[in-house]
């Protein structure tokens, strides 16, 4: 009777010890499994920020002066075209219009441009 529970004791110790290094077993692979997860999810969210920034980015919102831009220059053109739709002589004469109103731009720039390096001149000299 002795020998048997001797045997019981030891083999019970070894299922115990057993099931100790089977218990380590089960949480080193849990905890793998938690340091996969967490790399994932960081490599998600990391994706996540990019395609966000990206866009941004195509919407404008990075950068709102190409988007200001973009809306003075809509907005130049649909004035042209409805002043131009809305403009009460013909097309000829509102193209002579435009270019005589040019031409005077023109002549009043070299004006003072002109007028600029004659000051200039007489400074200096």
């Amino acid at each position: 009777m002795k020998k048997l529970l001797k045997t019981l004791l030891g083999t019970s110790l070894y299922l115990l010890e057993q099931s100790d290094g089977a218990q380590k077993g089960r949480n080193r692979a849990a905890s793998s499994i938690d340091d996969f997860r967490d790399a994932v999810q960081q490599k998600y969210e990391d994706a996540a920020d990019r395609v966000a920034k990206v866009s941004r980015a195509i919407r404008g919102e990075d950068n709102p002066d190409l988007g200001n831009a973009v809306r003075l220059a809509a907005g130049i053109g649909v004035g042209i075209g409805l002043g131009l739709l809305f403009a009460p002589a013909s097309g000829q004469d509102t193209r002579r219009a435009i270019a005589g109103s040019l031409q005077q731009f023109r002549s009043n720039v070299r004006k003072r441009v002109f007028s600029e390096r004659v000051r200039a001149a007489a400074n200096a000299g």
